[in-house]
């Protein structure tokens, strides 16, 4: 499928969710059933700022954790796994969570009581993972820290029931190792995104899914809907933490082609939906506007800015224009019912 025709399905998709929304509205049709199962809980979201890989990042992270009480107590003597984004590797573009976020991760997990550290990825392009191991920089720092690796293409799967299943697959196979974890960790790249318009913490979670039930990259995904993809993976797995490497970031044809951004910020949190919609604000875009975003409000999710509580530094203080591709110059304007989603 061509990036115009998925963006143009991806349009489509939030029009006719927005309209079918607002129509409700002038109706009456909302019942209270529905605004409840939309209520939004309120969720907390740290940023730091990070102006460079050399910030102390490490004591940024573990100072982070300690705001996510019901965080520690999973990561005290489980198991963590870390999930970043490894997607490809060009020297020329700021394509993947940079090892030194993946490394100062590990050491803040370790340092606050967890039993084990993994990194794991199932890159949906390269499928030479080893390669892009050493050429990203991530291999290195994986062995300077002891911290073992799994490559989720290749890894044993097992079937998982898909409770929300907007991709009437019923079921979707995860690697062994992601299920087996007591606590998964998104840290995905701040990246705007051809076809899902921001790509995060939820979407990061695509590459758990494995290559060898899937192949690459993983097209069954698209086929059933990348917006209806990245939420079935989000309520089945339900992945407790997100820190979002935002030190560099990239805008325009992401999440490969795009011009780096230098935005300088850590953001975490333990509701992915509001971290994403936290961060789809620093890059000066509108999460309301975000397709999977508003998907997530019937799963626990949270978009209102209202009901997140903005920790250390505020979103004002550190948002950036990011540059995006003109089928998305949407995401830089008030949705049709962003003023409804603020009032749940």
């Amino acid at each position: 499928m061509s990036s115009e025709c998925e963006s143009r399905l991806n349009r489509r998709r939030f029009l006719k969710l927005a309209t079918a929304v607002a129509g409700g509205i002038g109706i009456g049709a909302v019942t209270e059933h529905w605004l409840l199962r939309h209520r939004q809980p309120v969720a907390g979201v740290t940023i730091y700022r990070a102006p460079t890989y050399g910030a102390p990042l490490e004591r940024l992270i573990r100072e982070g954790l300690q705001n996510y009480p019901r965080v520690l107590e999973r990561a005290r003597g489980g198991r963590v796994l870390l999930k970043p984004n490894l997607i490809e590797y060009n020297d020329a573009r700021r394509v993947n969570t940079h090892p030194s976020v993946v490394q100062a991760a590990a050491a803040a997990f370790r340092a606050v009581g967890a039993r084990e550290v993994i990194v794991a990825e199932g890159p949906g392009h390269q499928r030479d993972t080893e390669l892009l191991l050493e050429e990203s920089g991530l291999g290195e720092v994986l062995r300077s820290e002891k911290t073992g690796f799994v490559d989720l293409n290749l890894d044993s799967i097992h079937p998982v029931t898909l409770p929300s299943n907007y991709t009437r697959l019923g079921r979707m196979f995860f690697p062994a190792a992601v299920l087996a974890a007591d606590l998964i960790v998104s840290l995905p790249k701040l990246k705007t995104h051809h076809w899902a318009g921001v790509t995060l913490s939820l979407k990061n979670m695509f590459g758990v899914v494995p290559g060898v039930k899937y192949g690459w990259p993983k097209n069954v995904l698209h086929w059933r809907g990348i917006h209806e993809s990245i939420v079935d993976i989000a309520v089945a797995l339900k992945p407790g933490f997100a820190i979002v490497d935002g030190i560099e970031g990239m805008e325009g044809d992401g999440p490969l082609r795009g011009e780096t951004v230098n935005a300088g910020v850590l953001i975490m949190g333990d509701n992915l939906t509001a971290v994403d919609a936290t961060a789809t604000r620093v890059m000066g875009l509108y999460p309301e506007s975000v397709v999977y975003l508003n998907l997530m409000l019937a799963h626990g999710g949270t978009i209102n800015a209202g009901r997140i509580h903005q920790l250390a530094e505020t979103v004002k203080s550190v948002r950036r224009d990011f540059r995006v591709l003109e089928s998305f110059a949407f995401l830089k304007q008030p949705s049709p019912w962003r003023d409804f989603v603020r009032g749940l």
